[in-house]
């Protein structure tokens, strides 16, 4: 199991409907991700900042994700959410939202 800590700004403007549309999230894209192994998967706010956490459990992540950005689903959840928000200015070039390094963990 790998977890992973990802980080994107929030539009101001964008703050009230993002939070509206994840208060339940469509079923189908929510079977997308268990189904491509994701788990414990969380989103928090602070001000105009959102940080992501989730559980990968699968053994090959980048044909999970290719499998995830290729269901008509995601896509269309994709188009709805991700113009709201603002990905950081200093982001690899392959991201959207900006992956973070662990530097503790304790069970």
């Amino acid at each position: 199991m790998k977890r992973f800590g990802q980080i994107i700004n929030i539009k101001p403007e964008g703050r009230a409907e993002y939070i509206k549309l994840h208060e339940k999230i469509p079923p189908k894209v929510a079977a997308i991700i268990r189904g491509c192994n994701i788990q414990n998967y969380s989103i928090f706010i602070k001000g105009d900042i959102l940080f992501a956490y989730y559980e990968y459990a699968g053994k090959d992540y980048a044909a999970d994700m290719a499998m995830m950005a290729a269901a008509a689903e995601t896509q269309k959840w994709w188009d709805t959410v991700k113009p709201l928000m603002l990905p950081l200015a200093d982001r690899k070039a392959d991201e959207f939202w900006s992956d973070m390094h662990p530097v503790f963990y304790q069970e």
